[in-house]
C-alpha cells in the first residue's frame, strides 16, 4: 500500500528567501516601470524595445519571451512603430515571416532605459566584485532548471 504524500513545508530560511526575492522582484518592477514612464513608454513597450535592441525577433517568438498573446504584442509593436522605435521587416532566413526591430532611435531610448534603473543599479555598487559574481552564479543556478 504506498504511503500517503506528506505536503513538504519549506523552511524558515527558504521562506525568508522566497519572500526577499519577491521584494527584490517589487521594487525592480517598480523602477522599470517609472524608468519607462519617463519615456512615455508603458512596461510591456519597455521591456519589449528592451528585448529588440538585443536583436530582431519574430512576433510569435517576441510574445513567448513576453508570456503574453501575440496578438498583443502586435499591438504593442504598433504603437512603437508609430513612435519611429520599431519597425518591422522580412526575416533574413524566412521571407514570409515578418520580424520586429529596433531602430536606431529605439536603441538609444532602450539604453537610456536600463541607465535609468536605479534600484537595479546603485544596490549592486554596493556589493564586491566577488560578491556580484557569487549573485550572478546562484542566481543561474536558481534558472537553470
Amino acid at each position: 500500500m504506498p504511503t500517503p504524500s506528506r505536503t513538504h513545508r519549506p523552511d524558515p530560511l527558504t521562506l525568508e528567501v522566497v519572500e526577499l526575492i519577491g521584494d527584490v522582484v517589487a521594487r525592480f518592477y517598480a523602477d522599470y516601470e517609472e524608468a519607462a514612464g519617463e519615456h512615455a513608454l508603458t512596461g510591456p513597450q519597455a521591456r519589449l524595445l528592451s528585448l529588440l535592441s538585443l536583436e530582431p525577433l519574430p512576433m510569435r517568438k517576441l510574445a513567448q519571451r513576453l508570456k503574453c498573446e501575440p496578438s498583443n504584442v502586435t499591438g504593442i509593436v504598433d504603437r512603437l512603430e508609430s513612435r519611429g522605435l520599431v519597425e518591422r521587416r522580412p526575416d533574413p532566413a524566412d521571407r514570409r515571416v515578418k520580424v520586429a526591430a529596433a531602430t536606431e532611435e529605439g536603441r538609444r531610448v532602450a539604453r537610456d532605459l536600463r541607465e535609468g534603473l536605479h534600484f537595479a543599479r546603485e544596490p549592486l555598487a554596493g556589493l564586491s566584485e566577488e560578491e556580484r559574481r557569487s549573485l550572478r552564479d546562484l542566481l543561474r543556478r536558481m534558472l537553470d532548471d
